[in-house]
């Protein structure tokens, strides 16, 4: 299985991506167009097949490797005319354990073996703040 990384330019939480993706929605859905995520990228990734059987894109927020979306599509489009790739999401931020990530350009490729793991949030963790909860998870506490 195989991966894509991006950065999440913009945003400054998980929950802010949450907010804008589900705007995002709101506002297809209000056009009468199929309500569904779709990042647009310049390059198409070569390595499909690999990229669709269970891959996801990892989002970088503020520095750490912070959530993922499973990669259900990759759509050819054109924009002004120009060939793109619409990477299409499922709706579901699955959060993750933060890991620190330099800046980059474009989308990486992720091997599944460097993939961080979904964090579990446990009952009690629920209501802690995303940026604590990533300095708690930074010093090994959850």
């Amino acid at each position: 299985m195989l991966h894509l990384i991006k950065l999440c330019v913009g945003c400054d939480s998980l929950e802010d991506l949450a907010a804008w993706q589900k705007q995002r929605l709101k506002e297809k859905k209000a056009k009468g167009q199929k309500p569904e995520l779709v990042h647009i990228t310049r390059q198409t990734p070569k390595r499909d097949v690999e990229l669709l059987d269970g891959g996801s894109l990892y989002w970088v927020i503020k520095g750490q490797i912070a959530a993922r979306q499973t990669l259900t599509e990759l759509r050819a489009m054109r924009v002004k005319g120009m060939p793109h790739c619409g990477l299409v999401l499922h709706k579901i931020l699955v959060p993750l354990r933060p890991r620190p990530r330099s800046a980059f350009q474009g989308w990486r490729y992720l091997e599944a073996a460097d993939a961080p793991s979904d964090l579990s949030v446990a009952k009690d963790d629920k209501n802690l703040p995303e940026a604590l909860r990533r300095e708690l998870a930074a010093l090994g506490l959850l």
